[in-house]
Protein backbone atom coordinates (compact mmCIF):
# COMPACT_ATOMS: atom_id res chain seq x y z
CA UNK A 1 0.00 0.00 0.00
CA UNK A 2 3.17 2.34 0.61
CA UNK A 3 4.45 1.92 -2.53
CA UNK A 4 0.88 2.09 -4.62
CA UNK A 5 1.50 5.79 -4.75
CA UNK A 6 4.90 5.99 -6.10
CA UNK A 7 4.70 3.50 -8.34
CA UNK A 8 1.20 5.28 -9.91
CA UNK A 9 3.37 8.98 -9.42
CA UNK A 10 5.74 7.56 -11.59
CA UNK A 11 3.22 6.27 -14.50
CA UNK A 12 1.97 9.66 -14.74
CA UNK A 13 5.45 11.65 -15.06
CA UNK A 14 6.48 9.26 -17.76
CA UNK A 15 3.20 9.48 -19.91
CA UNK A 16 2.92 13.19 -20.30
CA UNK A 17 6.39 13.78 -21.29
CA UNK A 18 6.28 10.92 -23.80
CA UNK A 19 3.37 12.94 -25.31
CA UNK A 20 4.92 16.49 -24.68
CA UNK A 21 8.45 15.12 -26.45
CA UNK A 22 6.53 13.52 -29.52
CA UNK A 23 4.04 16.97 -30.21
CA UNK A 24 7.27 18.77 -29.92
CA UNK A 25 8.56 16.99 -32.56
CA UNK A 26 5.60 16.70 -34.73
CA UNK A 27 5.13 20.26 -34.62
CA UNK A 28 9.01 20.93 -35.47
CA UNK A 29 8.65 19.27 -38.50
CA UNK A 30 5.84 20.99 -40.05
CA UNK A 31 6.28 24.27 -38.95
CA UNK A 32 9.67 23.42 -41.20
CA UNK A 33 7.66 22.54 -44.03
CA UNK A 34 6.30 26.05 -43.68
CA UNK A 35 9.36 27.77 -42.95
CA UNK A 36 10.86 25.59 -46.26
CA UNK A 37 7.96 26.36 -48.50
CA UNK A 38 7.86 30.03 -47.70
CA UNK A 39 11.87 30.14 -48.55
CA UNK A 40 11.28 27.92 -51.88
CA UNK A 41 13.73 25.50 -50.21
CA UNK A 42 12.66 22.22 -52.41
CA UNK A 43 14.90 19.69 -51.23
CA UNK A 44 14.49 20.65 -47.37
CA UNK A 45 10.70 20.94 -47.62
CA UNK A 46 10.71 17.41 -49.62
CA UNK A 47 12.79 15.77 -47.00
CA UNK A 48 10.42 16.30 -44.31
CA UNK A 49 8.44 13.35 -46.20
CA UNK A 50 8.94 9.97 -46.02
CA UNK A 51 10.08 8.42 -48.76
CA UNK A 52 7.64 5.82 -49.18
CA UNK A 53 4.97 8.90 -48.64
CA UNK A 54 1.56 8.83 -50.79
CA UNK A 55 -1.55 10.60 -50.64
CA UNK A 56 -5.00 10.47 -50.66
CA UNK A 57 -5.15 10.92 -54.12
CA UNK A 58 -2.46 8.17 -54.81
CA UNK A 59 -0.09 10.74 -55.60
CA UNK A 60 3.81 8.99 -54.42
CA UNK A 61 6.60 11.29 -53.52
CA UNK A 62 7.92 11.79 -57.22
CA UNK A 63 4.56 12.55 -58.38
CA UNK A 64 4.01 14.94 -55.81
CA UNK A 65 8.07 16.79 -55.83
CA UNK A 66 7.18 17.23 -59.40
CA UNK A 67 3.72 19.37 -58.65
CA UNK A 68 5.93 20.94 -55.90
CA UNK A 69 8.18 22.08 -58.56
CA UNK A 70 5.56 23.09 -61.19
CA UNK A 71 3.69 25.06 -58.75
CA UNK A 72 6.72 27.22 -57.51
CA UNK A 73 8.28 27.70 -60.90
CA UNK A 74 4.78 29.04 -61.90
CA UNK A 75 4.31 31.39 -58.64
CA UNK A 76 7.59 32.06 -56.39
CA UNK A 77 6.04 34.21 -54.25
CA UNK A 78 3.67 31.75 -52.21
CA UNK A 79 3.01 32.61 -48.78
CA UNK A 80 1.86 29.78 -46.90
CA UNK A 81 0.80 29.39 -43.37
CA UNK A 82 -0.95 26.40 -41.31
CA UNK A 83 -2.76 26.12 -38.25
CA UNK A 84 -2.62 22.80 -35.88
CA UNK A 85 -6.42 21.81 -34.67
CA UNK A 86 -5.32 18.29 -33.31
CA UNK A 87 -2.63 16.12 -32.48
CA UNK A 88 -2.92 12.08 -31.55
CA UNK A 89 -1.19 8.87 -31.17
CA UNK A 90 -1.92 5.66 -32.54
CA UNK A 91 -0.93 2.68 -30.00
CA UNK A 92 1.66 1.65 -32.66
CA UNK A 93 3.38 5.17 -32.06
CA UNK A 94 2.47 7.10 -35.32
CA UNK A 95 0.36 10.23 -35.61
CA UNK A 96 -2.41 11.75 -36.62
CA UNK A 97 -2.49 15.67 -37.09
CA UNK A 98 -6.06 17.86 -38.15
CA UNK A 99 -4.60 20.80 -39.46
CA UNK A 100 -5.75 23.92 -41.76
CA UNK A 101 -3.63 25.14 -44.20
CA UNK A 102 -3.56 28.27 -46.78
CA UNK A 103 -1.62 30.17 -49.18
CA UNK A 104 -2.24 33.49 -50.45
CA UNK A 105 -0.10 35.06 -53.68
CA UNK A 106 0.31 38.13 -55.83
CA UNK A 107 -0.55 37.11 -59.32
CA UNK A 108 -0.30 39.95 -61.53
CA UNK A 109 -0.65 39.77 -65.20
CA UNK A 110 -0.17 43.51 -66.34
CA UNK A 111 0.09 46.83 -64.78
CA UNK A 112 -3.49 47.90 -65.11
CA UNK A 113 -4.70 43.72 -64.12
CA UNK A 114 -3.58 42.26 -61.60
CA UNK A 115 -4.24 38.74 -59.38
CA UNK A 116 -4.79 37.15 -56.16
CA UNK A 117 -4.15 33.28 -55.40
CA UNK A 118 -6.23 31.95 -52.54
CA UNK A 119 -6.45 28.36 -50.95
CA UNK A 120 -7.25 26.88 -48.19
CA UNK A 121 -7.36 23.23 -46.74
CA UNK A 122 -8.63 21.35 -44.37
CA UNK A 123 -6.14 18.59 -43.66
CA UNK A 124 -5.22 15.33 -42.27
CA UNK A 125 -1.48 14.57 -42.01
CA UNK A 126 -0.62 10.84 -41.03
CA UNK A 127 3.37 10.29 -39.26
CA UNK A 128 5.97 8.63 -37.79
CA UNK A 129 9.38 9.14 -36.62
CA UNK A 130 11.58 7.75 -38.46
CA UNK A 131 15.65 7.43 -37.34
CA UNK A 132 14.72 10.13 -34.75
CA UNK A 133 12.48 12.29 -37.15
CA UNK A 134 8.92 12.82 -37.74
CA UNK A 135 8.03 12.74 -41.16
CA UNK A 136 4.57 12.81 -43.18
CA UNK A 137 4.26 9.04 -44.39
CA UNK A 138 0.27 10.30 -46.09
CA UNK A 139 -1.84 13.15 -46.16
CA UNK A 140 -5.50 13.75 -47.12
CA UNK A 141 -7.45 16.89 -47.98
CA UNK A 142 -11.00 16.89 -46.49
CA UNK A 143 -11.86 20.15 -48.28
CA UNK A 144 -10.39 22.73 -50.32
CA UNK A 145 -11.40 26.07 -52.07
CA UNK A 146 -8.56 27.39 -54.13
CA UNK A 147 -9.62 30.71 -55.86
CA UNK A 148 -7.36 32.77 -58.85
CA UNK A 149 -9.43 36.20 -59.48
CA UNK A 150 -7.58 39.13 -61.30
CA UNK A 151 -9.14 42.91 -61.98
CA UNK A 152 -12.73 43.63 -60.45
CA UNK A 153 -13.12 39.64 -59.73
CA UNK A 154 -11.52 40.31 -57.19
CA UNK A 155 -13.68 41.57 -54.87
CA UNK A 156 -16.76 39.59 -55.93
CA UNK A 157 -18.40 37.53 -53.04
CA UNK A 158 -18.41 33.82 -54.89
CA UNK A 159 -20.51 31.11 -53.79
CA UNK A 160 -19.28 27.64 -55.20
CA UNK A 161 -20.94 24.47 -54.35
CA UNK A 162 -20.72 20.82 -54.59
CA UNK A 163 -21.01 17.82 -52.14
CA UNK A 164 -17.70 16.76 -49.96
CA UNK A 165 -17.77 13.39 -50.52
CA UNK A 166 -19.48 11.28 -53.10
CA UNK A 167 -20.27 7.94 -54.03
CA UNK A 168 -18.50 6.51 -57.59
CA UNK A 169 -21.45 6.95 -60.12
CA UNK A 170 -23.52 9.23 -58.09
CA UNK A 171 -25.00 12.51 -59.29
CA UNK A 172 -24.14 16.02 -57.86
CA UNK A 173 -25.47 19.30 -58.74
CA UNK A 174 -22.79 22.14 -58.45
CA UNK A 175 -24.13 25.68 -57.97
CA UNK A 176 -22.19 29.00 -58.27
CA UNK A 177 -23.50 32.38 -57.32
CA UNK A 178 -21.85 35.80 -57.32
CA UNK A 179 -23.34 39.32 -58.25
CA UNK A 180 -21.50 41.14 -60.41
CA UNK A 181 -20.84 44.98 -60.12
CA UNK A 182 -23.26 47.39 -61.43
CA UNK A 183 -23.11 48.10 -65.56
CA UNK A 184 -21.14 44.74 -66.27
CA UNK A 185 -21.98 41.96 -68.33
CA UNK A 186 -20.81 38.66 -66.79
CA UNK A 187 -20.39 35.15 -68.18
CA UNK A 188 -19.58 31.74 -66.38
CA UNK A 189 -18.94 28.12 -66.32
CA UNK A 190 -19.19 25.18 -64.05
CA UNK A 191 -16.79 22.57 -65.12
CA UNK A 192 -15.51 19.20 -63.16
CA UNK A 193 -12.31 16.91 -64.19
CA UNK A 194 -10.72 14.15 -61.84
CA UNK A 195 -7.62 14.90 -59.60
CA UNK A 196 -4.98 13.21 -61.84
CA UNK A 197 -1.73 14.19 -62.84
CA UNK A 198 -1.02 15.53 -65.58
CA UNK A 199 -4.19 17.66 -64.76
CA UNK A 200 -6.42 17.57 -68.34
CA UNK A 201 -7.94 21.01 -68.61
CA UNK A 202 -11.74 20.84 -68.28
CA UNK A 203 -13.98 21.67 -70.71
CA UNK A 204 -15.74 25.07 -70.06
CA UNK A 205 -19.40 26.04 -71.63
CA UNK A 206 -19.19 29.76 -70.94
CA UNK A 207 -22.97 30.87 -70.48
CA UNK A 208 -24.33 34.28 -69.71
CA UNK A 209 -25.08 34.86 -66.12
CA UNK A 210 -28.76 34.36 -65.09
CA UNK A 211 -30.66 37.01 -63.58
CA UNK A 212 -30.90 35.24 -60.10
CA UNK A 213 -27.12 35.08 -60.43
CA UNK A 214 -26.78 31.90 -59.71
CA UNK A 215 -25.76 29.15 -61.99
CA UNK A 216 -25.90 25.25 -62.02
CA UNK A 217 -24.89 22.06 -63.33
CA UNK A 218 -25.37 18.35 -63.08
CA UNK A 219 -22.70 15.93 -62.49
CA UNK A 220 -21.74 12.40 -62.45
CA UNK A 221 -18.89 11.13 -60.32
CA UNK A 222 -16.50 9.13 -61.83
CA UNK A 223 -16.34 5.70 -61.30
CA UNK A 224 -12.31 5.44 -61.40
CA UNK A 225 -12.67 6.04 -57.67
CA UNK A 226 -10.65 9.20 -58.13
CA UNK A 227 -11.32 12.65 -56.52
CA UNK A 228 -12.96 15.19 -58.20
CA UNK A 229 -12.21 19.17 -59.04
CA UNK A 230 -15.11 21.44 -59.58
CA UNK A 231 -14.10 24.42 -61.62
CA UNK A 232 -15.66 27.31 -62.10
CA UNK A 233 -14.20 29.78 -64.33
CA UNK A 234 -15.61 33.75 -64.51
CA UNK A 235 -15.46 36.84 -67.07
CA UNK A 236 -16.71 40.20 -66.73
CA UNK A 237 -16.28 42.82 -69.09
CA UNK A 238 -18.42 46.44 -69.73
CA UNK A 239 -19.35 48.45 -72.61
CA UNK A 240 -17.64 51.55 -73.89
CA UNK A 241 -20.30 52.93 -76.13
CA UNK A 242 -18.58 56.16 -78.14
CA UNK A 243 -19.64 57.81 -81.68
CA UNK A 244 -22.30 54.80 -82.52
CA UNK A 245 -19.63 52.12 -81.95
CA UNK A 246 -19.64 49.44 -79.02
CA UNK A 247 -16.43 48.44 -77.61
CA UNK A 248 -16.38 45.55 -75.03
CA UNK A 249 -13.23 45.65 -72.83
CA UNK A 250 -11.90 43.02 -70.57
CA UNK A 251 -12.37 43.94 -66.38
CA UNK A 252 -12.23 40.59 -64.57
CA UNK A 253 -11.64 37.18 -64.83
CA UNK A 254 -11.30 34.03 -62.54
CA UNK A 255 -11.62 30.78 -61.47
CA UNK A 256 -12.58 29.08 -58.34
CA UNK A 257 -11.72 25.31 -57.45
CA UNK A 258 -13.57 23.14 -55.04
CA UNK A 259 -12.79 19.26 -53.97
CA UNK A 260 -15.21 16.56 -54.09
CA UNK A 261 -13.66 13.29 -52.84
CA UNK A 262 -15.35 10.33 -54.22
CA UNK A 263 -15.55 7.95 -51.58
CA UNK A 264 -16.87 4.12 -51.19
CA UNK A 265 -18.59 5.05 -48.27
CA UNK A 266 -19.86 8.54 -46.90
CA UNK A 267 -19.20 9.99 -43.92
CA UNK A 268 -22.29 10.22 -41.25
CA UNK A 269 -22.54 13.68 -41.82
CA UNK A 270 -22.60 13.66 -45.38
CA UNK A 271 -24.90 10.16 -45.45
CA UNK A 272 -27.46 12.66 -42.93
CA UNK A 273 -27.17 15.33 -45.64
CA UNK A 274 -27.67 13.28 -48.71
CA UNK A 275 -30.75 11.90 -47.43
CA UNK A 276 -32.58 14.98 -46.27
CA UNK A 277 -31.55 16.56 -49.74
CA UNK A 278 -33.31 13.45 -51.27
CA UNK A 279 -36.26 13.65 -48.73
Amino acid sequence: MLFAPASYADVKFVKPDFFNRNIRGVKATLNSQIKYANKNNFEKFISTYDTNYQNGDGYDLDIYSKLVKELWENYDNIKYGMKIKDISFNPDGTAVVKLTETSLADIPVTKKLSGVLKSEANSVYYMKKIDGKWKVTSDKINDEVTSMLYGDAINLDIKLSAPQEVTPGYEYTASLEFNPPKDTFAIASIAKDKVEYPQKQAKEVFRKLPDDHILERLFVANSEHANEYVIASIGLTKADIKDMSIKLSLTGFGYQIIRVNVVDELSKADAEEDSNVKK
